[in-house]
């Protein structure tokens, strides 16, 4: 099966539902892609809009619940394909949908913190590959705040 790479910018229209499909975790949102331009007059107006049903699955779906709401600016990394059916009344319908690889807030336009306790520490891994650790202020700010350094 031919899979089409996606990936858009939007807000979160729906709250996420989280559901379990046999032994799997799924939860289903629906996200706005609204574009602008500016006019000859140096204002902006709005452009075309897309809106789409994302599904997750598996890891993301867990990372999804709980974590994203109605009204949250979100990244959407997946595969996007049409979904047809037939409604209630035996009407052909169609929806835009991807099936999501990714998911995560726009850092342009909002801000988090990252909880540090959710981190799973692989020191030996990271001392085996050899890789520049950085500045000790660096790691001691990172486990102190939760956020990032700016270098990560």
């Amino acid at each position: 099966m031919f899979e089409t790479p996606f990936s858009v910018v939007g807000t979160v229209i729906t709250d996420p539902v989280p559901r379990r499909v046999g032994d799997q975790d799924f939860t289903r949102f629906r996200v706005a892609s609204n574009s602008r331009r500016r006019t000859a007059e140096g204002s902006w107006e709005p452009g075309n809009s897309l809106y789409l049903t994302v599904n997750c699955w598996g890891r993301v779906a867990e990372g999804v619940t709980g974590a994203l709401f109605k009204g949250d600016p979100v990244v959407v990394v997946g595969h996007i394909y049409t979904n047809e059916y037939d409604d209630k009344e035996g009407n052909r319908r169609s929806s835009v949908e991807v099936r999501a690889t990714s998911v995560g807030p726009d850092l342009s336009r909002c801000r988090i913190k990252i909880d540090p306790s959710r981190r799973v520490p692989e020191p030996a891994a990271a001392s085996e590959s050899g890789a520049d650790e950085g500045p000790e202020e660096a790691d001691e700010h990172t486990r102190n705040s939760g956020e990032l350094p700016i270098s990560a």
